[in-house]
């Protein structure tokens, strides 16, 4: 295996499988070169069983090739039934969000052995990939399944400005670059506007941007008060942001961690019931108290 470590790109998401106990198996996703000057996103999975590796597998490797190093994606998310959820950013070539036949800015539906879900919604349209489970989307970097609701969750980076939380659907197209809140970086407008018929609206947009680079959803019972809000890893606004949501809509916002002046690259409940985030810097926190 080797990982491609430059840019935006490198090890990007681990994850479980959801039978860890009884298999061993982790899935993780990762920036791949494939030939000189042309990089993707792969997903591949192991064995871990007393602190050894072993049985290696690539499972997927994304048609999303190009030469950019930035907006490779990647989270992980389990849905019911073992269905692996995948994110891939649009790598930069934005119109390629919109193109059914290539798997930039798409969230994928596959199997536990990386192949396409049976039953996803372009299975068997021409000419379209059958992992896509929904298209349109940036750079979504976090992904959440709540099995109480049934709802998937997603976030993305916007430009300058127009970071979302979307409800990710089956089939979907999430609007990315016609449809958006965002401005290019020195100032003009982006496609056609904030909404478009047949385009789904995120939940919430943020203008500034917050740079949501991770999410989870806390299920835990050492912070009673925070089960079931949604907690966002914020890279340049600096902090861990909790969110409730109430009939699929944002009703409050919290920024936690702020005065430690820490780009928030990821957060996810433990086991042991206590929330965790890392930083850019390095550090590994647990948040044990619920204020």
């Amino acid at each position: 295996m080797q990982i491609y470590s430059g840019g935006q790109g490198g090890l990007l998401d681990i994850r479980l499988h959801p039978n860890f106990n009884k298999n061993n198996l982790v899935y993780f996703t990762f920036s791949k070169k494939v030939s000189d000057g042309n990089y993707t996103t792969a997903l591949s999975r192991f064995k871990l069983k007393e602190n050894i590796l072993s049985q290696y597998e690539e499972l997927f490797t994304a048609h999303a090739v190009g030469e950019s190093v930035i907006h490779f994606g990647s989270r992980l998310a389990w849905g019911k039934n073992l269905e692996l959820f995948m994110t891939i950013g649009e790598r930069n070539e934005r119109d390629k969000a919109q193109d059914l036949s290539v798997h930039n800015g798409k969230i994928l539906r596959l199997t536990e052995l990386g192949k396409a879900h049976p039953g996803n919604p372009f299975i068997k349209t021409k000419n379209a990939l059958g992992e896509i489970w929904s298209y349109g989307h940036r750079n979504p970097q976090g992904i959440v399944y709540d099995g109480d609701s049934k709802i998937l969750y997603e976030v993305e980076f916007g430009p300058r400005g127009g970071d979302e939380i979307n409800i990710i659907d089956s089939g979907k197209n999430y609007g990315w670059p016609i449809v958006t809140a965002g401005r290019e970086y020195w100032g003009p407008k982006i496609g056609d506007g904030k909404n478009k018929p047949g385009m789904q609206l995120p939940i919430k947009t943020w203008v500034p941007s917050i740079s949501p680079s991770g999410m989870d959803i806390y299920k835990g019972e050492k912070l009673k008060k925070w089960k079931n809000n949604l907690f966002l890893a914020c890279l340049s606004s600096k902090h861990l942001r909790r969110v409730e949501i109430q009939n699929e809509k944002v009703v409050l916002e919290e920024e936690l961690l702020k005065n430690k002046n820490m780009r928030v690259r990821h957060v996810r409940s433990g086991p042991d019931g206590w929330l965790y985030i890392s930083t850019d810097a390095g550090h590994l926190l647990k948040l044990a108290t619920d204020y």
